[in-house]
């Protein structure tokens, strides 16, 4: 009798049958393995935040597609590069979920989901784990994450061929499949027009930052943020170039008898629309208390990078002296640091939420040790509505009186929300009446309110003012617009007024990008710094606006405010909107003098190595 084989014997004890050892097998379990790890990803995209956004996304086909589909392809190329099928599924869990949990994590402690320069700066991050000791105890959804991968990996070693019987050089080949399909599929993540598409607003907040990122998922948000967030490098760009430019100044002590408190107040979309010849509208009576602080004070023209949003360009600007601003993703200069080595007291206000443009973070690398939001005062001091400046601004003083307690000066930044669009175009909330009849229902419904939050915001900085005039502590109040406010859908109040946006000069240039800076000082602080503080003062942008509060005082400031002030004295505005001021004129980039080019390339060298 014929003996078989051990070959012979196929279904042997111990051998997968043939089916499941095919390719085609092989390479469906890889696509629903990919698929499994990206949904499981998306469960951890969510964070704290409701189950029902975890759900949105498969509403979403191409927020879906974009977070699956480089799981796919990572996962299928590695299966090729290794030949094995378990060693490719477990580097991609570990690689894919690991950044997921990651995530989660920050999602669940701070509200701030991780971005690919979390990486650059990852020692700090450890560091700031250890001090905060936070609680890593697996929860329930990392327990249901494991177990998950637990599974697929016990589903693989059962059913589908450990090995990839195919030589290397075939690998190699067909590895060049997904790679290729990685190129087009980077552009599309890349992308800021398509990530701007990429709408999700089903559970989320849009102006939430973080809620932006996470309702597009985890995978997707994470690699685009590999260069949409990067602050772009100067052309000609040696680091140690712009270390020795900027040791050619070294950072000055404000002295201690010129040691004087500075409030800021930026003003939501706040702008005087008076001097622009507009009739048919009582201005005095809606800038009437502001006009009366504008001429106790220095004042002058702004000329910003935004228009009817983007408060934190502004707000940022002048907080750092930066025109290009980068993500805020670890500690920056900032002259809240400088204030902070100079012994003073750095506190600062926002009435809205903590989350709005990522503030509760981005504050912390800022310099502010505290800072007060909605959450953890205003919410209670305005009965559960977002403050008004009414409740605000007298908090500020309270807030300067409890620092200077400890005897030291005060730094205190502060942003207001009053006066934020859009505005009601069916109601004047208010009931006051600045338009005469000659415009349009709508319109005189959009301008009367905000003209009425206007005239309050001036009432409410008069008060405040009085309030630090009566004070014995030397202050400087620095008050400031972030942006012109919107004025109906498509610029429509701005188009029946006459007002000309259409940026072809200096007068539509600020028209649209221009707004207003005073620089008042108590009887205290002019006995200190030696007077001044009332007249015209130069235009600026608004990273030379502590540039302007620091020559009034009279004070050197830091090596970087040093060097920044040799760019003002050539280029006294300088703009991320592509327009400058030079010789007494306003002008693009091709206008500028050599003169004019070169400091400016100066200025973002130097700009770039102290940002980052």
């Amino acid at each position: 009798m014929l003996k078989t084989t051990a070959v012979e014997q196929p279904n042997r004890l111990g051998q997968k049958p043939a089916f499941l050892q095919s390719v085609w097998w092989t390479g469906l379990c890889l696509l629903l393995a990919g698929a499994a790890l990206g949904v499981l990803s998306l469960l951890f995209a969510i964070g704290p935040y409701e189950r029902v956004v975890f759900f949105s996304y498969f509403r979403h086909p191409l927020i879906l597609f974009l977070n699956l589909a480089p799981v796919e392809l990572f996962l299928i190329f590695l299966c090729l590069l290794f030949g094995r099928v378990r060693a490719a599924y477990i580097t991609t869990a570990a690689v894919v979920i690991g950044l997921s949990c990651t995530d989660y994590y920050l999602l669940k402690f701070r509200d701030d989901p991780l971005m690919f320069s979390d990486f650059i700066n990852i020692r700090e991050a450890f560091s700031i784990a250890a001090r905060q000791k936070y609680d890593l105890t697996p929860d329930r959804r990392i327990w249901f994450g494991i177990a998950c991968i637990f599974l697929g990996l016990l589903f693989i070693s059962l059913f589908v061929r450990r090995r990839m019987r195919m030589p290397l050089r075939r690998r190699a080949l067909l590895a060049l499949i997904p790679a290729a399909l990685a190129v087009p599929l980077a552009f599309a993540v890349s992308s800021r027009s398509l990530y701007a598409a990429a709408v999700n607003n089903d559970h989320t907040n849009q102006w939430s930052a973080t809620q932006v990122y996470l309702s597009k998922g985890f995978v997707y948000p994470f690699l685009h943020s590999v260069t949409a967030n990067a602050l772009e490098k100067p052309a000609g760009y040696r680091k140690a170039d712009a270390a020795a430019q900027l040791a050619r100044y070294q950072d000055a002590d404000i002295p201690e008898a010129r040691k004087v408190s500075v409030v800021t107040v930026q003003l939501e979309a706040f702008a005087d629309f008076s001097d622009m010849g507009v009739e048919g509208v009582d201005w005095e009576a809606a800038y009437g208390d502001y006009h009366q602080l504008r001429q106790e004070s220095v004042h002058g023209r702004m000329l910003t990078n935004i228009f009817a949003g983007g408060t934190v360009n502004t707000e940022r600007g002048v907080l750092t002296g930066f025109s290009q601003l980068k993500d805020f993703r670890s500690k920056t200069n900032s002259y809240a640091w400088y204030f902070a080595d100079q012994g003073y007291e750095v506190t600062g206000s926002h009435p809205c939420y903590q989350w709005f443009y990522n503030r509760k973070n981005i504050n912390r690398y800022l310099g502010f040790p505290e800072y007060w939001f909605y959450e953890n005062r205003y919410g209670e001091l305005a009965d559960g509505a977002i403050a008004g400046d009414d409740v605000l601004m007298p908090d500020i003083f309270t807030l300067f009186r409890q620092k200077r307690e400890s005897g030291a000066p005060v730094f205190s930044f502060n942003v207001t929300y009053q006066g934020h669009g859009p505005y009601d175009t069916e109601t004047v909330a208010s009931g006051e009446q600045f338009t005469d009849g000659r415009y349009s229902r709508t319109s005189a419904n959009i301008l009367n309110n905000y003209l009425s939050s206007v005239q309050d915001t001036g009432r409410q900085l008069l008060a405040l003012k009085e309030k630090f005039a009566a004070v014995e502590d030397p202050v400087v109040m620095v008050i400031y617009g972030d942006h012109k406010p919107w004025l109906g859908d498509g610029n429509s109040v701005y188009s029946e007024l006459g007002i000309d946006l259409d940026v072809s000069g200096e007068e539509s240039l600020f028209h649209m990008y221009g707004t207003e800076y005073l620089i008042w000082a108590n009887d205290a602080a002019k006995a200190a710094l030696g007077g001044g503080f009332t007249g015209e003062g130069p235009d600026l942008s608004p990273n030379y606006l502590m540039n302007e509060v620091f020559d009034l005082c009279g004070w050197t400031g830091s090596a970087w405010m040093q060097a920044t002030e040799e760019t003002r004295r050539t280029l006294p505005v300088v703009t991320s909107i592509g327009w400058y001021k030079e010789n007494g004129g306003f002008t693009e980039w091709s206008g500028l003098t050599e003169a004019g080019k070169s400091a400016m390339r100066i200025f973002r060298q130097l700009e770039y190595y102290w940002e980052t």
